[in-house]
């Protein structure tokens, strides 16, 4: 019992369900349409598709827990209030939820989709090696950029594992679009990902893009993120319901600007939050458009 409510605590505070569920479902229901509208492929959501949203949330708390005990350290020295600083949480609690949510994937994905348990297994391994290589490599735990390219292929194995599992259990064929497909949601979260470390004043020992590659620069690249992503779905769907997304580079855009005019001090978040989520939306609004216009609808 007092390890669950460790564990509960633990939760509430940094996992923030509503948050990562709500990010995970639109992440999983954009990717699916997508890729059927792409292959022209009439798509549900059924009973797989619920597998994929609850694996996604699974993986993306798991990672969350690989975070804390990688950036141990790090929260030490600059963020005491973290609940594995402060022992809310124990290592081992944390461990053993670990290899909790491991078997609950297996037991989850198994009976749908054998083939998706690899990239599924490579994810949660791969997550699990990055805390032993940032232990022994002080380039990749202090180097930022280098942190990014090495931590990053964990985003875009749990696009992989949900579009392989889509494939593999579902009339929805593979094709070679998956590539610029998954490309598609890794620039979406990049784009967060430097948006919201991208300020004008950067304070010695912090994690900002813009205190490696300077101010203007990372909220360029922020911007670049965002606008590489829309054109990219446009490019993919083929169709003038695909400009949706495109409509939400309104808000970077603005942010971009408030931004670099010093209008403020960091790149508004709230700006990028609403842009992942409308995007994801939005793409998901347009495949099913495009879906419906298709001989005998959806």
């Amino acid at each position: 019992m007092r390890t669950a409510a460790s564990l509960a605590r633990f939760t509430v505070q940094v996992f923030t369900p509503h948050v990562y569920v709500t990010y995970a479902i639109l992440w999983v229901l954009s990717l699916e349409a997508a890729a059927a509208a792409t292959t022209h492929t009439p798509w549900h959501p059924g009973a797989g598709t619920a597998v994929r949203c609850a694996s996604a949330v699974l993986v993306l708390f798991y990672l969350r827990v690989v975070d804390e005990q990688k950036d141990l350290d790090y929260d030490r020295e600059h963020n005491p209030d973290r609940p594995l600083v402060r022992g809310t949480v124990t290592v081992a609690q944390l461990r053993g939820a670990m290899a909790g949510v491991a078997v609950l994937l297996l037991a989850l994905n198994a009976p749908l989709s054998p083939l998706s348990l690899i990239p599924l297994a490579v994810d949660l391994g791969y997550a699990w090696l990055l805390v032993v290589l940032e232990r022994r490599s002080a380039r990749v735990r202090d180097g930022l950029l280098v942190n990014l390219a090495v931590t990053h292929p964990v985003q875009l194995l749990l696009s992989a594992y949900v579009y392989l599992s889509l494939t593999d259990s579902t009339p929805v064929p593979a094709r070679w679009t998956a590539l610029p497909l998954l490309l598609v949601f890794a620039c979406v979260f990049l784009h967060f990902e430097f948006a919201r470390k991208t300020r004008w004043h950067n304070e010695p020992g912090s994690r900002m893009y813009s205190g490696v590659i300077g101010p203007v620069p990372s909220a360029l690249v922020a911007l670049g993120w965002a606008v590489l992503a829309a054109v990219l779905a446009a490019a993919l769907l083929r169709d003038p319901r695909a400009l949706l997304p495109c409509v939400l580079l309104a808000f970077p855009g603005t942010a971009a600007l408030r931004f670099l005019r010093r209008r403020a001090p960091a790149w508004p978040v709230p700006a990028a939050m609403v842009f992942v989520v409308g995007f994801l939306l939005a793409l998901l609004t347009s495949a099913l458009l495009i879906q419906a216009a298709e001989p005998g609808g959806i």
